[in-house]
């Protein structure tokens, strides 16, 4: 099995999660839009790293980055996790530990989490880990995707 591990984000970080979120697939299973490189340095600079708010850590499998994992407060729901691996680490269990070595790290609860109605493996890569859907219905977001929240107590 591949070993995984987290560590603090460095600069040449953000140009491998750049290519991750730029790929179509990824991007449709997910259920976000891609940023062209601008709009998306602009906002991992300015909101995701310069927010001391923030807990941001990149994913590391056999040496290689493999994608991050991020948490940030929203006003309603409190902490809320985010992660995205890159296609080619899928299927081999990486999200699944990446979170769990996350967790064990950030102590914070409530852990809110949404997750596309269609992203069963991102599901279950949280229920893995825990993490209980909150709701029987999707919720529709303001982009109209279908998404599920989960908790984690």
């Amino acid at each position: 099995m591949a070993v995984v591990a987290l560590r603090p984000v460095e600069p040449l970080d953000a140009e491998i999660f750049y290519a991750h979120q730029a790929d179509p697939v990824a991007a449709q299973m997910a259920a976000f839009a891609s940023r062209d490189r601008a709009a998306y340095f602009d906002h991992w600079t300015r909101r995701v790293l310069e927010d001391p708010l923030n807990i941001v850590r990149t994913v590391i499998v056999d040496g290689a980055v493999a994608g991050n994992v991020v948490s940030w407060l929203d006003e309603d729901l409190g902490r809320l996790l985010g992660y995205w691996i890159g296609r080619e680490f899928w299927g081999r269990g990486i999200a699944t530990e990446a979170v769990r070595l996350y967790l064990a790290e950030e102590h914070e609860r409530p852990l809110h989490a949404f997750v596309a109605l269609h992203n069963t493996g991102s599901q279950r890569v949280l229920e893995k880990n825990g993490f209980v859907r909150v709701a029987v219905q999707p919720e529709i977001g303001a982009d109209g995707v279908q998404e599920l929240l989960f908790v984690l107590e």
